[in-house]
């Protein structure tokens, strides 16, 4: 997807109640809606509630906001779980938590990736995160081999859907492992969607679908009903992980 500058005006604060942004459904399909503002929770929480995140490349540009189509979504009970990944699970050494290490994890998603210069995980953006973090709404799950952070992965969680951000691996498979854990979470509560933003290679061999924006959109609208699941999250030990089996 390419990263245009040419967008709508710049959100500001919305007043009783109504969105700061453009309408999402009006979007260029691979280019930014708005672009403008700052990675605050009132910007976040109203983007996340209408389909729409940040994605920019250095804080010295513009934060540009998107709201692509089509939209990468993964139902919880429709993770694809490959042989090797199903027998990392089933092999265990390894611990898996939740809102354990926030900051080291979105540090972990930051860090740059083999063959890429920089991170479009800024300073800005952790800030903006780990600040919804402390509210209640961005969560992270963690994998540990001993004491070691082996992986993870972060993201924000409204009404019954969990957004995901990012995710990171220093041993083979240690992301796939927190995701595999989160969505089992999230099936025993009764989420109906992690949305994965933009469809790639990888998250297609995840199980993740691409789904028009308009229906997208039609689903966010609907979770802005249900309530939301705020504060430190647990991974219930009693949830199984299915894909053990």
């Amino acid at each position: 997807m390419s990263r245009s500058t040419a967008a709508g005006d710049a959100p500001g604060e919305a007043e009783d109640g109504a969105s700061a942004f453009p309408d999402p459904a009006q979007a260029p399909a691979d280019g930014p809606l708005a672009r403008g503002g700052d990675v605050t929770p009132a910007l976040l929480l109203d983007a996340y509630a209408h389909g729409i995140f940040p994605w920019f490349n250095s804080d010295r540009e513009a934060v540009l906001w998107w709201s692509p189509d089509p939209r990468a979504v993964l139902a919880p009970t429709a993770l694809h779980v490959s042989k090797s990944l199903a027998k990392r699970l089933r092999g265990g050494g390894h611990r898996v938590t939740a809102d354990e290490a926030f900051a080291a994890v979105i540090a972990g998603c930051a860090a740059p990736r083999r063959g890429q210069a920089g991170t479009w995980i800024t300073g800005r953006m952790i800030d903006g995160y780990t600040a919804l973090h402390q509210l209640g709404y961005a969560h992270s799950v963690e994998v540990w081999q001993k004491d070691a952070l082996i992986g993870g992965l972060y993201g924000v969680s409204l009404g019954r859907m969990f957004f995901g951000e990012s995710m990171f691996s220093v041993a083979r498979d240690a992301s796939k492992v927190a995701l595999a854990h989160l969505a089992a979470q999230l099936a025993a509560w009764r989420f109906a969607l992690i949305d994965c933003q933009i469809m790639n290679d990888h998250l297609h061999s995840l199980g993740a679908r691409p789904l028009a924006r308009r229906r997208f959109l039609d689903l966010v609208a609907a979770n802005r009903r249900r309530p939301t699941r705020r504060g430190r999250w647990a991974l219930d030990p009693t949830v199984p992980v299915p894909w053990r089996r």
